[in-house]
């Protein structure tokens, strides 16, 4: 299994937090990576079993590599206090939120089994995905720690 984990304190409390962080749309504002987000299947929010669909870019020195579009389904919601989703039914992402004494923590992370061969070592080691990633929800939380406070 292949794991990572980013976490931040924003001076918000854990129900304003968790509204902005589940509300999906909002993702490209944040991730360098989702450039943009939708509900579909008939969801109009965070919700158990509630399906979306995320764009997706990587770059390189500003030039677009890659796009793709994945499709999430959200696999646990309590408000103020976790929302996850499974994106191709492949790597789970979670947002934990608790209270703290300054407002909220945020922990974000990820995790996903590592394929074998070829393509593991390319992505795993070459590329260095899961380090990537973990890089990426640390500007993510950045970012939405920026928006939320302000």
């Amino acid at each position: 299994m292949i794991t990572g984990s980013a976490r931040i304190e924003i001076d918000r409390e854990p129900a304003v937090v968790f509204a902005a962080i589940a509300d999906v749309t909002r993702i490209g504002e944040w991730s360098p990576e989702c450039v943009g987000a939708r509900w579909i299947g008939g969801a109009t929010g965070p919700a158990v079993g509630a399906k979306f669909e995320g764009d997706n870019r990587a770059a390189l020195l500003g030039l677009t590599l890659k796009k793709w579009t994945t499709t999430s389904e959200v696999t646990a919601c309590v408000p103020g206090e976790v929302f996850e989703f499974v994106a191709e039914g492949y790597t789970t992402w979670r947002y934990e939120i608790t209270p703290s004494a300054t407002g909220t923590t945020v922990t974000e992370s990820y995790e996903y089994e590592s394929s074998s061969g070829l393509q593991s070592f390319l992505y795993e080691t070459v590329l260095r995905r899961p380090t990537a990633m973990t890089k990426g929800m640390r500007r993510t939380l950045e970012r939405i720690k920026q928006s939320v406070e302000s």
